[in-house]
């Protein structure tokens, strides 16, 4: 039986899919085998010696100490691209917002204390303060193209916009989803210098933050907009106010309040609103809930964070060994010697590796002994071993 510690309400429809014969699920449990986590923050928690996994249901792991959990072998997954569509939806939004001046206009109005006639007068009276303007045909620089990138860009060009796409990391399979109408920017600084409109799709790593300051806001066209829903860290927020105080920007839609930018008028700042739908809700859940089982019961490992892609197929009257160690030289060989040491057959095997770590899959054709897993945990290197 798996116990599994959920530090957040996680959605009833991706708890269902873990089976109540084999798994418990209950808030406080002792001793868990795996967290499920949404927003709690998790890096002042004790870490127990029980934990094999953390599981998030949601694509950031700001809030989930991933370094630490990586040199116990832990692995930390994610759900990329579940809520996409939910953040897409608003990022959409955000742009109309930005073109039409819409919470502007919408201020205006409710700060009218007029009837009748009086009120009538007002509303044509201001409303050339609000004049805004059409998206079709606009320059629109999406900056990281995983995918909630591609599909603002995808639907951003079925709107009739110019998409320009910048993100030297794109995979194979985020390129195919693409649309053919997308263009390549060359650099940030190539997408800034020809954009209206800018948004920002990358996570906040040392990379990114910062990633627009001062010096890439002078490049975009005098009165662009930019658009904020991926983490606050990734622009400097000072440097954006200036720009709008300055005219040089429209406009700033973003997710993430403060008290520097809560008030500006030209900025519009929602509370973390991104995935926050039922449908998205419910999908993260769902493909954590059926990335950790796989990972519980076969080892596999699919949407992690902090370890490599890992699926190998089980073969019939095998018994299956997990093992993540450092990524160095002649760590297969010394777990094979062991087995080998110990009689067992290997029948199957798959090692990858990322970055400093890697994990090694082997299906042996006899029962492995504890005492043999003992051994393999004490070799130099060695994170964590598990009979799955």
């Amino acid at each position: 039986m798996f116990r599994i510690l959920p530090l957040n309400a996680i959605s009833a429809r991706g708890l269902a899919r873990l089976p109540p014969d084999r798994y418990q699920v209950v808030p406080g449990i002792a001793e868990p085998h795996a967290v499920l986590v949404r927003s709690a923050d998790m890096h002042s928690m004790a870490i127990p010696p029980s934990l094999l996994a953390v599981a998030r249901a949601g694509a950031g792991v700001n809030n989930i100490p991933v370094a630490a959990l990586s040199k116990r072998g832990i692995p930390v997954f994610n759900a990329p691209g579940a809520n996409a569509n939910a953040v897409k939806e608003l990022v959409i939004a955000g742009l109309l917002l930005a073109a039409r001046h819409v919470c502007e206009a919408w201020s205006f109005v409710r700060g009218l204390e007029l009837e009748g006639a009086a009120l009538d007068e007002a509303v044509e009276g201001g409303k050339k303060r609000f004049v805004g303007y059409e998206l079709p045909g606009r320059t629109l620089g999406v900056v990281g193209l995983g995918a909630v990138g591609v599909e603002v860009a995808n639907a951003a060009h079925a709107l009739g916009m110019h998409v320009l796409g910048y993100d030297p990391q794109i995979t194979v399979q985020r390129a195919w989803q693409l649309s053919s109408g997308v263009t390549q920017a060359l650099s940030v600084e190539d997408l800034f210098a020809r954009s209206e409109l800018v948004t920002l799709h990358v996570p906040a790593v040392a990379a990114t933050r910062g990633l627009v300051n001062a010096a890439r806001i002078k490049l975009l066209k005098p009165g662009a907009a930019l658009l904020n829903f991926a983490r606050a860290e990734i622009v400097v927020e000072a440097d954006v106010l200036s720009a709008l105080d300055a005219g040089r920007l429209s406009a700033y839609v973003c997710d993430f309040p403060s008290a520097a930018n809560k008030r500006h008028p030209k900025v519009v700042a929602l509370p973390h609103l991104g995935a926050s739908t039922g449908e998205a809700e419910e999908n993260c859940a769902v493909m954590v809930a059926e990335t950790l089982r796989d990972f519980l019961e076969n080892g596999s490992l699919r949407h992690s964070v902090n370890f490599p892609e890992a699926i190998l197929p089980r073969l019939p009257n095998t018994w299956r060994l997990a093992i993540a160690n450092a990524n160095v030289p002649n760590m297969v060989g010394q777990i094979s010697t062991t087995l080998a040491g110990a009689g067992l057959n290997i029948a199957d095997l798959l090692n990858k590796s990322r970055g400093e770590i890697a994990y090694t899959l082997i299906d042996t054709d006899a029962a492995v002994p504890e005492s043999v897993v003992e051994k393999l945990a004490r070799i130099e290197g060695v994170l964590s071993v598990r009979l799955v």
